[in-house]
């Protein structure tokens, strides 16, 4: 079965001033180093309106609120 949106993977060149700055972002904020670069890089295309708001999420049959 194949997924909606594959997750891509590419290589990204930052200096190390840049780099450093990204990583204490992250720390400060409980993600990864790439979980901070997905939010800055999502955040971004949003306020540009160049992607879609997030899109509520579907809860699985099995984990659905009773």
């Amino acid at each position: 079965m194949a997924k909606e949106n594959p997750i891509k993977s590419f290589v990204l060149r930052v200096d190390s001033e840049t780099m450093s700055a990204i990583e204490k972002w992250a720390a400060d904020e409980f993600r990864s180093t790439n979980g901070q670069l997905q939010y800055i890089i999502s955040e971004a295309l949003k306020k540009s309106g160049r992607l879609k708001k997030e899109m509520p999420r579907e809860v699985p049959p099995d984990n659905e609120p009773k």
